[in-house]
């Protein structure tokens, strides 16, 4: 079940979903990007995570703080996601358009200020850890929208009384234990680095 050949294999057969994700994300960004009229509801967000930070930032080792609180945060939705896609793939949708607008967002403010501000938020704030964070909720979310489809799927086994979708289920169930596992393993390594590495670069 652990085995990578196995695990990869899946991954191919999951490609349309992971597909679908980075379009979801993509066009979140692009909206975030462009559209002046989520500007309070995205500087909220914001502002949420901001005063986390500064708690964290005030305690007697930040760092470990951050690095707990950011593996944490994005391992529990990540999971979270990837299982409440089951409610017809709602959940996934929402998380990757709000997380793309937030990107957007950031970058787009960023590039209003010039290109040396976009340079560092782009290269030194978000690509160190971005380029394990970003894949990992795409696909986190791409597991969910395959749960959605299940649902549906399993609504319609319902009403033909088709047999043979339980199995599908459960089959289905036991591929996403290794695929935890390795969301476990990239959002741990994006969390040291985001608290570490990146912090570092955003000080030079």
């Amino acid at each position: 079940m652990f085995a990578w050949r196995e695990l990869t294999g899946h991954m191919k057969s999951m490609r349309h979903y992971l597909a679908f994700s980075t379009i979801i994300l993509l066009a979140g960004m692009v909206v975030g990007g462009t559209n002046p009229m989520l500007d309070t509801f995205i500087r909220g967000q914001i502002d949420g995570l901001r005063q986390v930070a500064e708690t964290i930032d005030s305690s007697a080792n930040p760092t470990i703080g951050f690095m707990v609180f950011i593996f944490f945060n994005n391992v529990i939705k990540s999971i979270l996601v990837m299982y409440l896609g089951a409610l017809f793939g709602i959940v996934p949708i929402l998380f990757l358009a709000i997380n793309g607008m937030i990107l957007g967002y950031f970058v787009s403010q960023a590039a209003a200020q010039g290109g040396d501000v976009l340079f560092t938020i782009v290269v030194k704030g978000l690509l160190p850890h971005g380029i394990l964070e970003i894949p990992a909720i795409i696909i986190a979310c791409a597991y969910g929208l395959r749960f959605g489809k299940l649902s549906f799927q399993g609504i319609g086994a319902a009403f033909g009384r088709k047999p043979g979708w339980g199995k599908e289920v459960e089959r289905f169930v036991v591929r996403t234990v290794p695929v935890m596992v390795l969301l476990v393993v990239m959002l741990l390594a994006a969390a040291v680095i985001e608290s570490t590495f990146t912090v570092w670069l955003l000080s030079r």
